[in-house]
């Protein structure tokens, strides 16, 4: 089946996928498919779970709220998780969302919660993070969901950091300069990007970050941009000078 003949729509499964194993299908999902998309018996989608790579399916409808998908032969097969971790202090609410969302897109496979003196959220529900990554990854042809990690103050987010990782510190304080350069004469190898709250961080957690090994403070150029913002514009840089954008496994 070519690119073009696919189905358009993708669907998040939990469960095991092999051909002509049926997979039921919540309330939500069957309602999803069958009253807003208004497919039908034998509708085909493309399903995935994070482990068995990406199947085409039917639908098997067995009600007007149930239904069922049965896969029909693999697409594609499973891809590794990236191994670039995102560490950001949580925001509120629609804003968070959208930074999960976008993390997801910008290729992390580990998102990490982390808690400063000035995190604006203390309590982060995981099932509305999973919620938003799933989302993403439907929309975006991901294959593999990111680790989900449970919030972790700073320090203990940096101790849990691999010695050779190289860590992307963006610091608004640093004065402005070109972050395209200084990423390029970064070192190579696993990857994270930490972004802090709005209001920064203090000169305390400023002075812990940067005396781990293997940090690379950064400036997002001569503007401050909003925590989410920031994300976006930091992960893209990261990707494309040292990540899977560049050519190297994200």
């Amino acid at each position: 089946m070519s690119t073009a003949e696919q189905p358009r729509h993708r669907l998040y499964l939990a469960a095991r996928l092999a051909a002509g194993a049926a997979c039921e299908l919540s309330r939500e999902q069957a309602g999803y498919l069958l009253t807003v998309l208004r497919l039908k018996q034998g509708g085909q989608v493309l399903v995935f779970n994070g482990v068995d790579g990406e199947w085409l399916a039917e639908l098997a409808v067995a009600g007007r709220k149930a239904a069922s998908l049965v896969p029909v032969r693999r697409i594609r097969d499973q891809t590794a998780r990236p191994d670039l971790h995102y560490l950001f202090a949580p925001l509120k609410h629609a804003r968070l969302d959208y930074m999960a969302q976008k993390a997801v897109e910008m290729g992390a496979g580990v998102i990490q919660p982390v808690l400063t003196r000035r995190t604006q959220v203390s309590r982060l529900k995981h099932e509305r993070l999973l919620a938003n990554a799933i989302e993403a990854a439907e929309q975006c042809g991901i294959l593999s969901l990111p680790e989900i990690r449970p919030e972790a103050a700073l320090e203990q987010a940096l101790a849990a950091l691999e010695p050779d990782r190289l860590l992307v510190f963006c610091d608004e304080a640093l004065a402005p300069e070109s972050p395209a350069a200084a990423l390029a004469a970064a070192p190579r190898g696993p990857l994270a990007v930490l972004i802090g709250p709005e209001g920064g961080f203090d000169e305390a957690e400023r002075g812990l970050v940067l005396a781990r090994p293997r940090t690379l403070r950064l400036s997002l150029g001569p503007r401050i941009l909003r925590a989410d913002t920031a994300a976006v514009a930091a992960l893209a840089l990261v990707q494309a000078a040292l990540g899977d954008w560049a050519g190297r496994p994200g």
